[in-house]
């Protein structure tokens, strides 16, 4: 539980700087705190290590906070069907609007955008509950 205590805290506010230009050296840091925990070798691949002690890697952490963040604040966002009225296979994602600015596009508000309308569409996602992940229910 060392790894929870020193460098999961990393994570904090990993939606504001989870695409900045430090998040490959924080990875890094991430990926030789593993090596240690489990004695492993400076070449070994993480990958497997991480599954083991089902720990998220940074990335994925960013991800998954940016895809909550977007659920918890739902009413921050504008879906599709409210644009317009026509029925098209994107008309339940979140609109992301034209944006020439680079900042604005690797900035967290679209990043989250783009996250949530990647995810698959599955009927069992149930955001209401507080189970996140997904719920297996079958009617």
């Amino acid at each position: 539980m060392i790894y929870f205590a020193h460098i999961h805290t990393l994570s904090y506010g990993i939606i504001l700087w989870g695409n900045s230009s430090y998040a490959k050296k924080v990875f890094i840091i991430q990926k030789k705190s593993i090596r240690i925990i489990t004695n492993s070798k400076p070449r070994d691949s993480c990958r497997p290590l991480f599954k083991k002690l089902k720990i998220m890697t940074m990335f994925s952490q960013y991800i998954y906070s940016s895809v909550i963040h977007t659920v918890n604040n739902r009413h921050l966002y504008t879906p599709n069907y409210e644009i317009h009225k026509y029925r098209t296979r994107y008309n339940k994602d979140l609109h992301l609007q034209i944006a020439n600015m680079t900042k604005y596009t690797e900035g967290p508000y679209f990043a989250a955008i783009k996250f949530y309308n990647h995810l698959p569409e599955y009927e069992g996602w149930n955001f209401n509950s507080g189970n996140y992940l997904f719920t297996t229910d079958t009617k």
